[in-house]
């Protein structure tokens, strides 16, 4: 048995949990030593009662290692753990940092320049438009942007980061054989190909309410700070942010309209001494980052003569004079979230602006 492979039955054996396991690694040194010790040995561990102590010993009852193994090698992923070197390093810091991480997709380096983006599930209009443009933003100038994949402020900022051609990082609040929320599994699959998705959760776990405030760590510890898009006062972004500031990260806020139940956390975060961003320069100016204030020379096909697929389609259906964007929608013939997201690619490279009322106008 290798180290990994000790370190995912670990994970699966219930009442386990990173804590734990930093302290009985500090007696037995190697986690396969761990698995190999006597309930009696494990008992005089501190925090390992009579009952954590019989689960350990007896684990091979509890957990199957051979079954999970070979789930992960169906879907195409693999496991690290906190000795590998792909292990987010601002992740590995934080108190209770997981034992593994499933991962699917690739992770590079340049990852740990990372910025959580949380917010609201039901999101207005304008929360999921500034999501996407912030995140946009940020992939575009270099930083890997993580969020849950939840409906809404999630969804919306790996859209944007997607757009951009950048980084992006899902973190799952279930195993990978159980995503969740279904609808998202096309997201994930983009976001695996270009990025990663990932989990501390074994396969088959269900999403619950115990393991998205898990999640929401991990969201919370990967980078270097958090940005908060429209939350309300008890949302889930709320806790994030909270876990952001135990942590040592920065915490950024957007500011919503003062009569929106879901912008009266956001809003109360900057009343509290969140930063408030309107715009990612925000971010990166914190951050100590040069964010470019003209796009970066771009290659001869970002011209608007030289647009190709849906953006060629998008620019062609709006007109010499402002353009709703449902007259685009229905002269592309392109489901209304495509549409959005290629508008957002259209006007980052300076093509269109989006005037008030979702009206389009070309730019050159």
């Amino acid at each position: 048995m290798t180290d990994t492979e000790a370190c995912i039955a670990i994970n699966m054996i219930p009442r386990m949990g990173p804590v734990r396991l930093r302290k009985l690694l500090e007696v037995f040194g190697t986690p396969q030593r761990i698995l190999n010790a006597r309930a009696s040995e494990l008992r005089v561990v501190d925090g390992i009662g009579q009952d954590t102590a019989e689960t350990i010993s007896q684990w091979e009852k509890h957990v199957d290692l051979a079954g999970e193994l070979q789930r992960i090698e169906q879907f195409g992923a693999r496991v690290i753990t906190q000795d590998s070197p792909e292990y987010p390093p601002m992740l590995r810091q934080i108190h209770s940092a997981p034992i593994v991480l499933y991962v699917w997709g690739e992770l590079l380096e340049s990852d740990q320049h990372a910025v959580g983006v949380v917010g609201s599930r039901h999101a207005s209009h304008y929360g999921l438009e500034s999501a996407k443009k912030l995140s946009y933003q940020l992939a575009y100038a270099g930083l890997t942007v993580v969020s849950g994949l939840a409906r809404g402020i999630d969804t919306a900022a790996h859209q944007g980061a997607l757009a951009a051609k950048g980084r992006t990082i899902a973190v799952l609040g279930s195993g990978l054989n159980k995503l969740y929320p279904a609808e998202n599994k096309p997201l994930a699959e983009k976001i695996a190909q270009s990025g990663a998705v990932v989990t501390e959760f074994s396969m088959d776990v269900k999403a619950d309410v115990q393991t998205f405030p898990m999640r929401n760590r991990i969201v919370a510890g990967w980078g270097s700070g958090v940005l908060v898009v429209e939350a309300g006062l008890n949302s889930g972004a709320l806790i994030t942010a909270s876990q952001a500031i135990e942590q040592g990260r920065s915490v950024y806020a957007v500011p919503g309209q003062i009569d929106r139940p879901t912008a009266a956390g956001s809003n109360r975060l900057i009343q509290q001494g969140a930063k408030l961003v309107m715009s990612a320069g925000d971010i990166l100016d914190d951050m100590q980052v040069l964010f470019p204030e003209t796009p970066k020379p771009q290659p001869s096909n970002t011209r608007a003569d030289s647009l190709q697929g849906d953006e060629k389609l998008v620019y062609g259906a709006i007109d010499e004079v402002e353009t709703p964007i449902d007259a685009i929608i229905t002269k592309t013939s392109l489901p209304s979230g495509k549409v959005s997201s290629t508008l957002l690619a259209l006007e980052m490279k300076r093509l269109v602006k989006q005037l008030p009322g979702q009206h389009f106008v070309k730019l050159i």
